[in-house]
Formats: structure tokens, C-alpha cells, sequence
């Protein structure tokens, strides 16, 4: 990247995506500018950044609209060095009037998949990406993913508007991971008993959330160290959870797959999936959480019949009637009572079941429909977003002291916050609820009523913690009969997520070389053989005699070809049709030794 040419690196999961561009970006004067989809990475970078002393900030669709005027300033003016970005600010005006004044040494693009309607995970706000050339046309581009296959790497650089192709790849094999499907009907028994033979920490993924609650359970019962973790769990508990996962607390997380992205362990011995997942690219990046450290381990599929069945069910309920998505984003100007243009640039909390219950849809009606308006590019829906408490001073430092000589009991929290932070009469400042209240001796809920009674006073504007998804309108609220939907569009993402489906099912069910179908999907047409997953070991025990067979098939193969020689279906009618694998097998072993050779299709016993 030092060398200012556009990249797209394809690098596995874990293959550090990271380095690539924060190490370049560190090697220049001015600012790195990083597209992500994914707020929770965002968060979970800046402050890893933000730990060794560089400056780093996340711009999200979880951050109020007000506050973003002072940290693109800190951008402009400050010495910040890298600026994360959603793709859906970059509708923002604000935010395209103020990067040309930004000392931007490079664009990287993260999960840069999602810019294609032929990847598995598209996100129509990529496509603005582009624009950002014609403002920084100097800037080059460093484009990321551990999921494309050569269809989308190519749509990847044209909608990025690469000056050149320009691609590095690095092999997705991974010779310690040992692929494995197992078909069966009994998937919990069969978790156990791979969890009591594979040592180590370990990441169980299931289909919902209640499953993940089940089966942590089970094996806690088992004498496996286990927990749960899905998306609707608060910050607090999913931090503490995670924590003791990585510190080897607990062994075993069994969880959505809203674990795993951003998440730095590297002795993971085994990932297990409960469920197959709809699509490879995302089956290839859950699996390769396994084994980072190269050292051996296992990425392993509990499969039947009943899963492909379900799959296909969903799939059909992904893709509903265009006038039905219509009805529910309709349905959304109600919910928040948003007049026609309303807000733009504003993130909602967003209660999915709060929704579909007011409006008499079913959750997972409501749900697909809402995907399809984000991939249509009217709104995004976000994971939850953690933005802790937040105040600002309303009032000068006079009538604050008079407010707090008439309400003595206030006076104390007030001046504990002025002397903990800096900064409150200029901008918000973010709140450790749980330490003032330690320091104070009182419970947070005490602290957080006398908040909310300044609040009320006009003293100061507080904003308490939360941690809800969040809804954004990318335009502001549209009148639903003037929603359009690009009705080819539409049609070519629902064939393209059919093929991936077909592949995935065709993965679980095929007797091929797991890495090698895995590494073909993703353009390594001549990959090898692994020799390691299920379908290698099975068939070198196939190929597999016990000397005492070898031996005599061997002599009466000596036998008939020392009177002729014979081709292989002429050697076959010598023995019984049941034999004829074995027969096989020996006739390699003496190719192998030189004992035999073939000429035009017959096979002559070598005469000493």
C-alpha cells in the first residue's frame, strides 16, 4: 500500500485483515479512513487502538447525529489517525464537506464483499464508497475479505473503481484444520462425545437463541465447562462471558453467530456447527475461528436430511411478496411517528418484537421484510449498539451553584461528575455509572433518578446507557407508495442466494475432500486433497489391507497374469463382483512396488 496502487487482499479468517492497513496507515502522516459494516468490530478496534496511545474514533449509525459534528472536527483539526466509518454515514453531507479537509493517507474498506450483489452479504450503502474517489481522487484504496469468490473479487475493484485489478491472495487452505461432516440424528450426543475426545477451548454455534441456552446447559450437566451467548443479552454479560472465554474460564461458548467477529483467541481446537449455515462464505468464516495458532484442529458440521429441509423452508420465507415489505415499511413511519422526510440522519431503538406485535406481522415476517428494505438501501438495521450514559452542563457555573444551594442532596453527585471529568460545560462526556455510584456509596438506580431530576431541572441534558439495535433511514422516512424496488435486483440476489444454498447442502452431502470443495468454491480450482477431514480418512481406510489379504490376492494375481496379460476388467472376472475393491487396491500396491506395469491398457507381471 506504501506504493499508492488500489489492493484487494483475500485473506482467511484470522489471516490478520487488520495489520494490513493500520501498519501502513502508521508508517505515513495524516488519517486512515476504514469502511465497516460491523459496529461492534468498530468499537472493539478503536479501543484497542485507543490502548496503545493511538488515536482512533468510530463513526456509527449508533451515534446521535448531534455528536458527530465534534468528532469529524477532531478528525479535521486533532491528530487523529483513524477514522471508522459505517457506509451509511457517508450519505451524510456533513461528512463529504469535511473529508477533503482530512489528511487521509488511505481508504481501507473492510468485509469489502458486501459492495457485490453477487456476495452473500450485500449492503447497497457500499456502493457510495466509489463517490469518495471523486473527492480524494490521490487516495488509494485497500480492499478487505476472507469470503469472495472470483466472481465477487472481480465486482469488488470495479465498484471501487480500482485504477488497475490489482489483487493479493493469499491460499485459504488451512493444513491444520481438519474439516469433518457428520451425519446424524443424535446431534447433541455427538457434540458431547467430540468435545470429550478434542481438548481445549472450543466455540458451539446453534440456531437461536434458545438452543444456545440448551445446550450450554446440557454440557454443564455433562461436566463441561460451558456458556451461552446471542445478541439479546446486555453488554455487561456478554463482556463478562466473553472475558472468561478468552482467560480459559470457560471452556466451551455455544453460541449465534453473533460470536466470533472481532474475537482474538487463538488455541480454538474446535468449532462445531449444530446447524449448517445458508451460504459457504459464511460456514468457511465461522469454521476458521478454529485453530489460529496452526496448530491442529477441528472445524466439524452436525448434518441430516432435516437441515436442507429447513434451509430451503427459510430461504422460501427470505424473499416475500414486494407489497408485503411495502405494508411494513409503512408500518415503521407509524411505529415512530415520523412525518413524510423525518428523520434523516437518526438512529431508532428498535424493538423487533414490540413491532411485529403492534402491527399484528409476524416476527419473522417482519424480519425478512426489513432485510429486503436494507438491501433495497432504505434503511439498515443494526446489531445492538452499546453507547454508554452521557451529560452535558445546560447551565454556567453561577446558576449551577445557585441551583445546588437550593437542592443540597444533589450538590454531592454533581461535584463528584465535575471533578471525575473533564469538559462538562463544553461537550457530553461519557459516564461510568457503576464507579461514581461506588465512589458515592449509593446504588446506580439512585444515581441515575437524581440524573434524570437534573435532566428534568434544565441543569444538564443526560442521555442514560442503552443497548438496542438500532434502526436508520437512510433518507428519511419516505411515503411507502414512492418506495421503489429494482425488481432485476431483487430477482438476481434471490437466484445467487439459491446457488449458495445449493452449494452449501451439496457441501454437507458430497463424498469429496471437504477443504478441497471448500478452496474450489473460492476460485483454487486445482486445490489438493486435504488428506485430513472425514471423506480423505475414510477412503484411506478403503485403501487399507491387512498383509494377510495383500498377500494373497497378490499370488493369485501373480498367478493369472504370468499366463497373460489381462486388462482390469479382465483381472476382475477372475475374482467375485464383492472383491473387486480389494482387488483394485492390491493391483495399485503392485503398480506402486514395480511388481506390475501397464501397457495400452493391460497389465504384465514384471519377470525378474
Amino acid at each position: 500500500m506504501l506504493d499508492g496502487k488500489d489492493t484487494l487482499a483475500l485473506l482467511p479468517t484470522g489471516g490478520g485483515k487488520s495489520i494490513c492497513f493500520q501498519v501502513p496507515a502508521l508508517c505515513q502522516e495524516g488519517l486512515c479512513l476504514v469502511v465497516s459494516p460491523l459496529i461492534a468490530l468498530m468499537k472493539d478496534q478503536v479501543q484497542n487502538l485507543n490502548k496503545r496511545n493511538i488515536s482512533a474514533i468510530a463513526l456509527h449509525s449508533g451515534i446521535p447525529y448531534r455528536d458527530i459534528d465534534r468528532l469529524i472536527d477532531n478528525c479535521v483539526y486533532g491528530d487523529v489517525k483513524f477514522l471508522y466509518l459505517s457506509p451509511e454515514r457517508l450519505h451524510s453531507e456533513l461528512i463529504r464537506e469535511r473529508l477533503p479537509k482530512m489528511p487521509i493517507n488511505l481508504i481501507a474498506v473492510d468485509e469489502a464483499h458486501c459492495i457485490s450483489q453477487w456476495g452473500y452479504d450485500f449492503r447497497p450503502a457500499y456502493l457510495e464508497i466509489a463517490k469518495i474517489r471523486e473527492i480524494l481522487p490521490e487516495v488509494p484504496i485497500l480492499a478487505l475479505t476472507a469470503t469472495a469468490t472470483p466472481e465477487v473479487a472481480k465486482d469488488i475493484q470495479e465498484k471501487l473503481a480500482f485504477k488497475q485489478e490489482n489483487q493479493l491472495q493469499k491460499s485459504f487452505a488451512r493444513s491444520n484444520l481438519a474439516y469433518v461432516v457428520r451425519h446424524t440424528e443424535a446431534k447433541p450426543e455427538e457434540m458431547i462425545n467430540i468435545l470429550k475426545k478434542v481438548p481445549g477451548s472450543s466455540v458451539v454455534y446453534a440456531r437461536n437463541r434458545r438452543m444456545t441456552k440448551e445446550m450450554a446447559i446440557l454440557l454443564r450437566r455433562k461436566g463441561i465447562s460451558a456458556d451461552f451467548y446471542h445478541a439479546g443479552l446486555s453488554i455487561d454479560e456478554r463482556s463478562q462471558k466473553q472475558e472468561n472465554w478468552l482467560n480459559n474460564k470457560t471452556r466451551v461458548m455455544v453460541s449465534t453467530n453473533a460470536f466470533g467477529m472481532g474475537i482474538d483467541k487463538s488455541n480454538v481446537r474446535s468449532v462445531i456447527h449444530l446447524e449448517l449455515p445458508d451460504a459457504l462464505e459464511a460456514y468457511f468464516q465461522e469454521a476458521g475461528r478454529a485453530g489460529r495458532d496452526e496448530q491442529k484442529a477441528f472445524a466439524v458440521l452436525l448434518y441430516n436430511q432435516a437441515d436442507a429441509v429447513k434451509l430451503k423452508q427459510q430461504y422460501e420465507l427470505s424473499y416475500p411478496d414486494l407489497k408485503e415489505v411495502r405494508q411494513v415499511y409503512r408500518a415503521l413511519g407509524s411505529y415512530y411517528q415520523l412525518a413524510v422526510g423525518a428523520g434523516h440522519g437518526e438512529s431508532f431503538d428498535f424493538d423487533l418484537i414490540d413491532f411485529a406485535s403492534k402491527f399484528q406481522f409476524e416476527a419473522i415476517k417482519a424480519y425478512n421484510c426489513l432485510k429486503i428494505l436494507e438491501k433495497e438501501g432504505w434503511i439498515v438495521l443494526s446489531e445492538a449498539v452499546y453507547n454508554p450514559a452521557s451529560l452535558k452542563m445546560l447551565v454556567n457555573q453561577d446558576q449551577l451553584y445557585d441551583f445546588m444551594l437550593k437542592h443540597p442532596k444533589l450538590d454531592k453527585i454533581v461535584k463528584v461528575i465535575l471533578r471525575s471529568y473533564q469538559g462538562a460545560f463544553n461537550h457530553y462526556i461519557f459516564l461510568r455509572e457503576q464507579s461514581i455510584a461506588n465512589f458515592l456509596k449509593i446504588e446506580r438506580s439512585d444515581l441515575q433518578q437524581s440524573l434524570q431530576l437534573l435532566h428534568k431541572e434544565g441543569i444538564l441534558d443526560y442521555r442514560p446507557q442503552k443497548e438496542e439495535p438500532q434502526l436508520f433511514f437512510i433518507n428519511g422516512r419516505m411515503d411507502a407508495n414512492t418506495v421503489a424496488f429494482d425488481h432485476v435486483a431483487y430477482n438476481f440476489r434471490k437466484e445467487q442466494q439459491k446457488k449458495r444454498l445449493d452449494n452449501a447442502i451439496q457441501y454437507a452431502e458430497k463424498e469429496q475432500c471437504r477443504s478441497q470443495q471448500l478452496l474450489t468454491y473460492f476460485g483454487e480450482i486445482d486445490a489438493p486433497i486435504c488428506g485430513t477431514c472425514d471423506v480423505c480418512l475414510e477412503q484411506k481406510k478403503e485403501r487399507t489391507l491387512d498383509p494377510k489379504s495383500y498377500a494373497r490376492y497378490q499370488n493369485k494375481i501373480e498367478l493369472i497374469l504370468k499366463r497373460e496379460s489381462l486388462t482390469l476388467a479382465e483381472i476382475l472376472d477372475s475374482f467375485a463382483k464383492s472383491k473387486e475393491k480389494v482387488v483394485v487396491l492390491t493391483l495399485d500396491y503392485l503398480l506402486e512396488e514395480g511388481k506390475v506395469y501397464l501397457k495400452e491398457d493391460h497389465f504384465i507381471w514384471k519377470q525378474p
